[in-house]
């Protein structure tokens, strides 16, 4: 187990399944004291007593993002947080714009938007109090380039993006840096049924196969720690290239 993160304290929502998973994970590996977060209080558990098991230091906060009383909660939870990483989102499956609901409209920008919003609001003048602290947001490659029948997912995370740098614009004066990571295809146990239309995306990058969870989580890490030290709104693609060509 690696010390980069030692000490440091991190938050990470929708870290009960796929990639947030992943990242928890690789935060603690690297010594931070992870909270790990999401609805499936279940699931979650058993992701904190997997990353104990490994010698890491991991607690489950339940955690509903849909409300503001619901981010208020997990901010009050979670205490002290040095390392955010907005990470929960909902998956919208492909779909012309004229067939979304209302509702999937009004949930997909509560979940991809707002809660990051809403406890990025809460906590980074909390960060900056302190002396600094990092917040890295989980975009898309979606968010960068078009896609037919990806409208709402899309904008959603390119709302991301641009409050990555807005925030970046904000409290990087106070020390607190800001910055996204973008995946491509990625294999999980969600998206792995839809493996084979992932798997034709990829083949227009020069990597030509899909990402793991783990090297998603790899660029997180990477952006959280001091090697980053002077990295302010960015977005680190992890995509074998899709996105840049």
């Amino acid at each position: 187990m690696s010390t980069r993160l030692d000490g440091r304290h991190a938050l990470v929502t929708g870290s009960t399944d796929g990639i947030g998973v992943a990242i928890a994970h690789a935060l603690a590996d690297e010594g931070a004291r992870v909270v790990v977060s999401g609805r499936n209080v279940e699931r979650g558990e058993r992701v904190a007593a997997a990353i104990a098991d490994q010698g890491g230091d991991a607690r489950f906060v339940a955690a509903d993002l849909s409300s503001r009383a619901g981010v208020q909660a997990l901010a009050r939870s979670a205490g002290t947080v040095d390392i955010l990483v907005n990470n929960a989102a909902m998956l919208i499956p492909s779909r012309p714009t004229a067939e979304i609901p209302e509702e999937l409209l009004d949930a997909a920008l509560a979940t991809n938007v707002k809660a990051a919003f809403l406890l990025t609001g809460l906590l980074a003048p909390a960060m900056a109090a302190r002396g600094g602290g990092a917040i890295v947001n989980v975009g898309s490659i979606n968010g960068l380039i078009g896609r037919a029948h990806s409208a709402l997912y899309s904008a959603t995370k390119a709302a991301v993006h641009s409050l990555t740098k807005s925030w970046a614009a904000e409290y990087g004066p106070s020390g607190v840096r800001v910055n996204t990571v973008a995946p491509g295809p990625t294999l999980t146990e969600k998206t792995s049924q839809v493996r084979e239309l992932l798997e034709q995306m990829v083949q227009r990058a020069p990597a030509q196969r899909l990402s793991t969870p783990e090297e998603v989580a790899a660029a997180v890490v990477f952006l959280a720690g001091d090697g980053a030290a002077n990295i302010h709104g960015s977005t680190l693609s992890v995509d074998g290239g899709l996105a840049g060509i």
